[in-house]
């Protein structure tokens, strides 16, 4: 017996993936068992209950609505999140996206509803209909078990847990956790990990396959000194304020586990939920790759390309307005340019800061240092310098914004109305800031000739229209393209040597 109703899957799909514990369908649906009032991730180490016991549910919400308890031992906080809903411009993808901002703690169901351009009750039927549970349940799903992960992993006092977790309560975080877990939550700190120094260890899950090696080579060739510190293993970066500088590191989590090992210094507690959603978010995590290969395998260019790189991911930015500075760097020059621009602009206009990492010294610099900035002397022309200070400009008045719920529509067109910024910026800002699946800077030139499948390179328009069977992966295909072109320069160079 099953209950469909927020399903995306079908039950016989969901049945197989459970009794072979497929790590594909983590995250995409979870498992209840009526006789322990339990819900399970598909991968879950215990042995399988009988099938007349088990219910279907498309999301943690929606088990914890019905009356069942995160399980202890798979921790469905672990799992990843299901992009079948967090992404794209469908409107419920764009209210988590907006439950991931800082803002989102401080909106009523009216103001969060109208964000999204609906009506409170229209915006609370269809996330009942679809992820089985009200607006308000799901982020509070979401804060309770990434409470449960830290008070499992760390040995955070759990006065700060609640602060991490978003709540300005003890006493409500208490409640929401005994109600949710049956369980206090000291109860719960029996094992907590050992910590490096003053940073937290924690685990992010991801759906297999993952092409973490990939993921750093993209974001080695355009790492900031001083800012960024990529090797062959991991990724770190200095974040914060000038009083309050934090730091992070990304890397594999040991053995076989389908996880990142960050390690994470905040010293404010309170954005710390948000740090982990950023990561998340720039490192791709909570992808399907299978739902991405199924709806691009059909194209005879991107299928050899999928099987050769199955796990490839889309970086995101860490910051939106650093993202915006490098792609007007970018415009027309190649990356090692655009990167030894950037660099001179974090050594002059950069803050410094005392982080206790190497190599991790100094913050990018925010609109309000660049706005009056003069860029000329580090070596930008003057139409790039001013389109920098524009950017900057816009973003202090506020006509343009880096709102990760707006449609892509809406982001292009606002952004392309700046003197500077064309289509292809205001798409490659779309893919890095945004981490928008479907934006697709249809104009780059290694794009138009990597889609050619050797031919002569396509033009814009005959780009676009072939893209248009791609959607709404397109920013993925351009990431397939773009690694493809930089293999066959590699094996060019190789045989040049």
């Amino acid at each position: 017996m099953t209950d469909r109703h927020d399903l995306p899957l079908d039950t016989h799909t969901c049945e197989q993936a459970r009794l072979s514990r497929d790590a594909r369908f983590d995250g995409l649906f979870f498992t209840a068992v009526t006789s322990t009032r339990i819900y399970c991730r598909p991968v879950c180490p215990a042995p399988p209950p009988k099938p007349e016991n088990v219910r279907y549910y498309g999301s943690a919400a929606a088990a914890e609505a019905a009356g069942f308890r995160p399980c202890l031992r798979c921790r469905p906080e672990l799992s990843p999140g299901n992009d079948a809903w967090q992404r794209g411009d469908h409107v419920i993808a764009r209210t988590l996206k907006l439950m991931d901002s800082d803002v989102f703690d401080d909106l009523s169901l009216d103001d969060m509803a109208a964000r999204v351009g609906l009506g409170a009750r229209q915006l609370r039927r269809l996330f009942v209909e679809r992820l089985g549970a009200p607006p308000i349940s799901v982020h509070t799903t979401r804060r309770l078990l990434f409470a449960k992960q830290l008070l499992t992993e760390t040995t955070m006092p759990v006065t700060e847990v609640a602060l991490a977790s978003g709540f300005r309560s003890l006493r409500r975080f208490n409640a929401a956790f005994l109600q949710s877990n049956r369980m206090a939550p000291r109860d719960l700190r029996r094992h907590p990990s050992a910590t490096t120094g003053d940073a937290i260890t924690l685990r992010l899950g991801y759906r297999p396959p993952y092409d973490f090696e990939a993921m750093l080579a993209f974001l080695r060739g355009r790492a900031l000194p001083g800012v960024e510190a990529v090797d062959e293993h991991s990724y770190a970066r200095v974040f914060g304020t000038p009083d309050a500088p934090g730091w992070l590191r990304l890397s594999e989590w040991p053995g076989r586990e389908h996880a990142l090992r960050l390690e994470l210094h905040c010293p404010q507690p309170a954005q710390m939920l948000g740090v982990v959603g950023k990561l998340r978010r720039m490192f791709d995590l909570d992808a399907s790759p299978q739902s991405i290969g199924d709806a691009l395998k059909e194209s005879p260019v991107l299928r050899p390309l999928l099987r050769k790189r199955p796990g490839l991911r889309l970086p995101g930015g860490w910051d939106g307005f650093e993202i915006a500075v490098r792609a007007i760097l970018g415009q027309q020059v190649s990356v090692a340019a655009a990167r030894t621009l950037a660099t001179r602009i974090v050594q002059k206009f950069g803050t410094p800061v005392l982080a206790p990492v190497p190599g991790l010294e100094r913050l990018f610099p925010g609109p309000e240092l660049l706005v009056d900035a003069d860029l000329r002397a580090i070596g930008l022309t003057t139409a790039r310098a001013a389109t920098v200070r524009g950017v900057a400009q816009a973003l202090q008045d506020g006509r343009i914004d880096f709102r990760s719920e707006q449609p892509l529509d809406a982001f292009v067109e606002r952004w392309v109305a700046l003197p500077g910024i064309g289509e292809w910026t205001a798409h490659y800002m779309a893919m890095r800031a945004l981490s928008h699946p479907d934006a697709f800077p249809a104009a780059d030139l290694i794009l138009r000739r990597a889609a050619a499948g050797g031919g002569p390179e396509l033009s814009t328009k005959a780009l676009t229209s072939l893209a248009e069977a791609w959607r709404p992966w397109r920013a993925y295909s351009v990431m397939h393209l773009w690694r493809s072109a930089t293999d066959a320069a590699q094996a060019t160079n190789k045989k040049v040597a």
